[in-house]
């Protein structure tokens, strides 16, 4: 089968793969439909994350149809449309009677990380029963995509760690695909402002597009003033940075109120300074998080209902065999005005 690979910092292929084999009771095989490429994924080529090591199939979003099942998967059989999590969860350790899925002791983040991924043909799914969903007859493929990580990230680690109340003021920091999918997952909470700050203007316009109340490139090196004034000096209730540098977790640290909430999505590859010389005294609280997939039947609603519409943040789309173009032009989203892009296997 072909494959995405990662080769060590900066390095990728498209290879042949052996397609990957039933191993443990628990197992699928899935025969990937659609699949996409995270921010996270970019972070592994930069060397960011340390638990992927080179040889790697990337890739823990997607969707497929179930080709073989292991004995002790009864909830699935061959033919399913199924959604991918991108958290594996065994269901029965610690962690996940905590619903702490992400922490799974032989699951969590394993796809594309520490076992290979969706950006291939077809993927072995450990613990198929907790780890896959059933899609509906008539749900569209490309907006599922979007549930397997980024709408349930948005959520979880931004809107629910952020304690977004109706009638409170937020900010998100990213207005990337990740910070949009906060965006839209924060309306359900009717905050009174969300703040939308970013680099670029194009990404902010799809932020206004999307329900911002007001937007603030930071190009300017003024954001935490604008943003400040936008609440007459006080701060926002939640500042969500989406971003996972340095920079934009100290931003947040500025803008945020006594007593409010800074909660963190980004995925942090450098060491980052915490003023504690200014924080001591505001009662604020930060929060980290790596999504554990809880919110994810919710969300199948709220898309099928069209409560959500996630499909709105795709821009692009390519073959497996393109995959190589489409890593180049969701890496350079400034230049190329992508969002989420969608390949087809």
């Amino acid at each position: 089968m072909k494959a995405f690979v990662y080769g060590g910092q900066n390095k990728m292929s498209l290879e042949d793969r052996p397609k990957p084999e039933i191993r443990d009771p628990g197992d699928a095989i899935v025969k990937i439909v659609k699949t996409t490429i995270c921010g996270t994924d970019l972070h592994i080529l930069k060397g960011d994350v340390a638990t992927c090591a080179p040889g790697r199939i990337l890739g823990h979003e997607g969707v497929g149809t179930i080709e073989a099942v292991g004995r002790g998967v009864t909830t699935f059989r061959p033919g399913d449309r199924v959604l991918i999590s991108c958290i594996s969860s065994c269901g029965k350790c610690e962690y996940c009677r905590r619903a702490m899925y992400s922490h799974c002791t032989t699951g969590g983040w394993i796809f594309g990380n520490k076992i290979d991924g969706t950006q291939a043909e077809y993927v072995r799914i450990p613990y198929a029963e907790t780890s896959l969903y059933p899609i509906q007859l008539g749900a569209d493929d490309e907006a599922m995509v979007m549930l397997s990580d980024i709408l349930p990230t948005g959520f979880e680690c931004g809107v629910l760690n952020g304690r977004i109340q109706p009638g409170s003021t937020v900010a998100i920091v990213g207005s990337g695909p990740i910070g949009l999918a906060a965006l839209l997952t924060a309306k359900f909470f009717s905050p009174s402002q969300i703040v939308m700050i970013d680099l670029d203007n194009n990404r902010l316009a799809v932020a206004k597009r999307f329900g911002a109340t007001a937007i603030i490139n930071g190009a300017g090196g003024d954001a935490a003033a604008r943003a400040l004034a936008l609440t007459g000096g006080i701060g926002v209730d939640s500042a969500i940075e989406a971003v996972g540098i340095p920079a934009t977790l100290e931003l947040c640290t500025k803008i945020v109120a006594p007593g409010g909430v800074v909660a963190n999505i980004g995925v942090h590859g450098s060491k980052v300074d915490l003023h504690f010389e200014t924080l001591w005294d505001r009662n604020i609280t930060i929060t980290t998080r790596l999504v554990d997939t809880t919110s994810t039947p919710m969300l199948l609603k709220t898309v099928m209902s069209g409560t959500v519409e996630p499909k709105q943040l795709i821009t692009h789309h390519f073959k497996l065999d393109d995959i190589l173009a489409a890593y180049d032009t969701f890496g350079r989203a400034a230049e190329t005005d992508a969002l989420k892009v969608i390949i087809e296997a």
